[in-house]
């Protein structure tokens, strides 16, 4: 182990001893047995410390949620979330300094990492037509609820924490966005193929040769529009 390696192993026990507060510049040096000098050559600041904690938890979140991916991109929603949720409870101080602290300089990057991996397996539900509204509109559902859900659990003493809370919201969540809770035929066919064909044009490299700029934003626009349910302009 490496001198920044210990001292982020040292400032980790301090996070999760005591929160935020606890981790002084100080009390890492003298834990990982280096000087004050040493802390601040490696990471200039308190503030880059915690930048650089942040970032050591999310190597620990994504070693573990990267699951197998399966071919149904729903159940890997599924699992994926409850992996979100267990490390949050796992781990409460490093997600409380990764998540609740967004957009703070600390939270940025688990932030963006975590927003992109979750992107890619609601594109995948969309590209298998399963999809009822955007890719970002889902996106954002999902990771505003995950993120506030887990969040909340933190915040609640283990013993009134009511676990199931996490897989009431997920399955509201899948209800709202996805079709696989409605019978075939009361499911809209035009907007699922609209949001489908949207972000299948979106990873279409070839698309940049077929169309001009501005068609395929008009494009983008209509099939926006006809994934809402709203094919008439609002202008």
């Amino acid at each position: 182990m490496d001198t920044r390696e210990r001292m982020l192993h040292a400032a980790a026990d301090m996070l999760a001893r005591g929160g935020r507060d606890a981790v002084s510049t100080r009390a890492v040096s003298a834990a990982a047995g280096v000087t004050a000098p040493t802390l601040y050559r490696l990471f200039g600041d308190k503030e880059g410390l915690l930048h650089a904690l942040a970032n050591y938890g999310f190597q620990q979140y994504l070693a573990e949620k990267q699951t197998a991916m399966t071919d149904d991109p729903v159940a890997d929603l599924r699992s994926t979330w409850h992996v979100h949720v267990n490390f949050g409870l796992s781990h409460p101080a490093i997600y409380a300094l990764m998540f609740g602290s967004t957009p703070s300089r600390e939270g940025d990057r688990a932030g963006r990492e975590a927003l992109a991996m979750l992107r890619d397996i609601i594109s995948r539900i969309a590209a298998h037509g399963r999809l009822r509204v955007s890719v970002d509109e889902a996106t954002q559902l999902f990771y505003a609820t995950g993120v506030g859900v887990t969040l909340m659990l933190i915040a609640t003493p283990p013993a009134d924490r009511d676990l199931d809370l996490a897989t009431t919201a997920l399955d509201h969540l899948l209800r709202a966005t996805t079709t696989d809770a409605e019978p075939a035929a009361r499911v809209p066919g035009v907007a699922l193929r609209a949001v489908a064909l949207r972000e299948a044009l979106r990873h279409d490299d070839q698309n940049d040769n077929t169309l001009t700029t501005n068609e395929q934003a008009l494009l983008a626009d209509w099939l926006d529009r006809l994934a809402a349910g709203n094919p008439t302009s609002s202008a």
